[in-house]
């Protein structure tokens, strides 16, 4: 008997997962394909949006300004390609560089 109730009451919490998963994405469709007013969110808000209720100015994260404090628009991750010599001369010279080999370099003489 118990194990009757217990399949009963999963299938009931299954239905209702699945029903709010549905939801959910339903909601998440519409709310993406919503357009929200350009620039000014003080003078756009008219009672729709209250997180943005406060008149509080952006403020970007230290990291992404410039010694000047202008906001960069650059990528903040450059990337220079180098060759197959250069990498291994520059992994030769760490790995002669870090101290288990003067450690190892001492034992063999």
């Amino acid at each position: 008997m118990l194990h009757l109730l217990y399949i009963f009451v999963f299938t009931i919490l299954a239905f209702i997962a699945v029903g709010n998963l549905i939801r959910n994405l339903i909601m998440f469709s519409f709310d993406r394909e919503r357009t929200y007013p350009p620039n000014s969110w003080e003078s756009a808000n008219q009672g729709n949006y209250p997180y943005s209720s406060s008149k509080k100015p952006f403020t970007p994260h230290p990291e992404l300004l410039d010694a000047t404090g202008n906001l960069i628009k650059e990528p903040l991750l450059v990337m220079r390609s180098i060759n197959v010599e250069d990498a291994r001369q520059q992994l030769d010279y760490l790995y002669e560089a870090s101290p288990g080999q003067k450690g190892e370099s001492q034992e063999e003489g």
